[in-house]
């Protein structure tokens, strides 16, 4: 090996470390911000209906982030869009933290909200860099460090809830990890802009809507999943099946256990297999999952089927953004961005439509929703590729 390829190999291996971190920031800070919520409701004496929309201001704010990065990527790269989103999440973070009066503190929700899309989509944007660089599938491992952060995260909040600082030392927390990794990603993160620059490249190159549209669908499916169990599996266990406040937790901890042990072993199997194999068969197992929660009303199945759930969603997310990045490698963050806006809508649909059906379906049955959702990817796997191979072809055309 010689130096070239030596200092090559080691600047790859810096660029994937850091964007790991990236990933790791956003899963920590996100999972303190939600562990928070309880604490923060009673501070600033909001109701439920004040709390969710807070979390929808966050979700459609995210949307807006997501619509930065793009705009960011396009004029400085995606690794100006990175170190811009953690920044905002890094001022957003201390304010919501603080005892504030309930307009600054909304619109410290907000600032946030624009921090983690655009965090979520440069996140994807950089990771698809460092896999075109590698030549093989490592997104699997990027949100493995996403989940391990956010398990991290909750068990932070955990620990220092009952302390004198409470929830506002993990926040506090959770904004030194994005500040220090915000700045060290100034010159760390890959400064590859792969977009196109001007209105004369966009006329002549139009971007892949279908292979957008395809992927994007994906990953609205699965953050439907996503958002419905991570919002509703303990009211459920609680209140449908009696489980104790102890136990009724088990059910979202074990879908988070899942989703980490499969991306962990994600890139293991596309390298292996592939992507359609893979993307096949996690999905099968998440409808199985959704359907046995919504069909046997019984703690173990309950908690066995939010377990599968996560199988699904720990697969599908690094699969569709990996897929979405090769559509056209040249534009990939453009795509990455577009696909990336069809979270929020999973995560709103998912939170909302399963509590509006629970009056007449009950809570249980509402889990068909994301179920239902998720048979369709059967028959799009056939676009997501072999995973060293480009799906690029009829989509990457159209």
């Amino acid at each position: 090996m010689d130096d070239t390829t030596a200092v090559s190999g080691r600047r790859l291996s810096l660029a994937r470390i850091t964007v790991s971190a990236g990933y790791a920031a956003q899963g920590l800070g996100y999972a303190v911000v939600v562990t928070a919520l309880p604490v923060l409701k009673q501070r600033q004496h909001l109701d439920d209906t004040g709390v969710s929309l807070i979390i929808l201001l966050v979700c459609l704010a995210a949307a807006g982030g997501s619509l930065l990065a793009d705009w960011l990527a396009v004029h400085g790269g995606s690794r100006t869009a990175i170190v811009v989103g953690l920044l905002l999440e890094a001022v957003a973070l201390p304010a919501i933290a603080s005892h504030i009066p309930i307009v600054p503190f909304v619109l410290a929700f907000a600032v946030y909200g624009l921090g983690l899309g655009t965090v979520d989509a440069s996140a994807g944007m950089q990771g698809v860099l460092v896999q075109k660089r590698e030549g093989r599938s490592v997104m699997g491992g990027f949100f493995a460090c996403y989940t391990g952060a956010a398990i991290v995260g909750a068990l932070l909040m955990s620990a220092v809830a009952t302390t004198p600082a409470g929830a506002s030392l993990a926040l506090l927390v959770a904004t030194a990890v994005a500040a220090v990794v915000a700045l060290v990603g100034a010159r760390r993160f890959d400064p590859e802009r792969a977009t196109a620059t001007t209105k004369e490249q966009k006329r002549r190159d139009p971007l892949p809507r279908t292979g957008i549209t395809i992927f994007g669908m994906v990953i609205l499916a699965a953050f439907v999943a996503d958002s419905a169990v991570s919002t509703w599996s303990t009211v459920y266990l609680q209140d449908g099946l009696r489980l104790t406040v102890v136990l009724a937790p088990l059910g979202y901890g074990l879908y988070q256990v899942a989703i980490l042990i499969t991306r962990l072993l994600a890139d293991l199997v596309v390298r292996r297999a592939g992507r359609i194999p893979l993307a096949i068969v996690t999905t099968i197992v998440a409808v199985v999952g959704c359907c046995l929660v919504a069909i046997v009303p019984s703690p173990i199945a309950g908690l066995l089927g939010f377990a599968l759930a996560g199988v699904g969603v720990g697969a599908l997310v690094p699969l569709a953004f990996s897929s979405a990045g090769e559509l056209d490698p040249a534009r990939s963050d453009e795509i990455v961005a577009r696909v990336n806006l069809f979270n929020y809508a999973g995560a709103i649909l998912g939170a909302v439509l399963p509590g509006l059906l629970s009056g007449s379906t009950g809570l249980g049955v509402a889990f068909l929703i994301p179920a239902v959702l998720l048979v369709p990817i059967l028959v799009l796997a056939r676009h997501f590729g072999q995973g060293n191979e480009t799906t690029g072809g009829a989509l990457a055309a159209e």
